[in-house]
């Protein structure tokens, strides 16, 4: 295994820097010291970030890393780091690496043998799960759910039986329809939606997922944090030959070395079945081979 220490040093590194989520009181001074002391800022949104500079007295030339174009300012901003430069990558909101391509450039960082330092700081989900009334012992952090419904059931569906509280982000024009699938996958749940948090206007609503779709005819404003009750019951028990025809079923024993009428008799008791039925259906195939 490759060891890093991770405290600050003089040596270029790249410092992950929280930012506050909506009240400017949660920037903590270590994380404005490193602001001011680093050469570059890596933002997410360079007009965002400006604010907060000018708030806090942040001299530090900023540089533009985002989605749509990580996979350019990236290989960039290493290659200063490489050339002596220390950089701090920030978000527009929160922890960078969450939801956000912070987490890209931490690799290339790692790759590059280069220090990550990480300053703890403002996080929405971590902020929602407390305040939630949840159960906190085991959550599920997925961020956005996708934007296309088929999509967006496809994952409800492989998290449907997580028993831990899971926390989503969604944006105030799609939390209807978000809802409307997690009804549809989940069922009538417990919920909770965190509204605007750490704001003037922060909220939570705590009741039904039913609840919240009636609350969600009004209108709807603000970025949410959506935390739902894990799953009580367990998902339901499958085997390994489940999508296998009978034939087949016969045939992977066969391959794995047992003679013909041993395969099926183990065929014919991981399935439940007479022995004379498996017998019939793999000759019937065998036969036209």
């Amino acid at each position: 295994m490759n060891s890093q220490k991770s405290y600050q040093t003089e040596q270029p590194t790249l410092y992950v820097v929280p930012t506050p989520i909506g009240n400017l009181e949660d920037m903590t001074y270590r994380a404005v010291r490193t602001l001011q002391e680093v050469d570059l800022i890596a933002a997410e949104d360079t007009r965002q970030t400006m604010k907060l500079c000018r708030h806090f007295e942040i001299p530090t030339k900023l540089i533009s890393y985002h989605e749509h174009n990580k996979e350019v300012s990236g290989p960039r901003l290493i290659e200063d780091l490489l050339a002596g430069k220390s950089i701090a990558i920030v978000s527009d909101a929160g922890m960078p690496g969450i939801s956000d391509p912070g987490s890209d450039l931490v690799r290339l960082a790692i790759k590059a043998n280069i220090p990550v330092v990480v300053l703890p700081g403002a996080n929405a989900a971590l902020t929602a799960l407390v305040a939630s009334g949840l159960p906190t012992e085991r959550f599920l952090y997925y961020g956005f759910l996708p934007r296309k419904k088929k999509d967006r059931v496809d994952v409800l569906e492989s998290i449907r039986y997580e028993p831990g509280t899971i926390v989503f982000y969604e944006a105030p024009h799609r939390l209807k329809e978000m809802l409307t699938a997690i009804r549809q996958v989940f069922g009538n749940r417990q919920i909770v939606l965190g509204r605007e948090l750490t704001k003037t206007f922060e909220e939570f609503l705590r009741g039904t997922v039913d609840e919240a779709l009636h609350w969600c005819e009004g209108e709807v404003r603000g970025e949410f944090v959506v935390l739902v009750s894990g799953a009580t019951e367990t998902a339901p028990t499958t085997t390994w030959w489940e999508a296998l025809s009978v034939y087949e079923h016969v045939v992977h024993y066969i391959e794995e070395g047992l003679k013909p009428n041993a395969a099926i008799k183990q065929t014919a008791k991981d399935r439940g079945e007479s022995r004379n039925d498996v017998y019939d259906a793999y000759h019937q195939l065998h036969k036209k081979e």
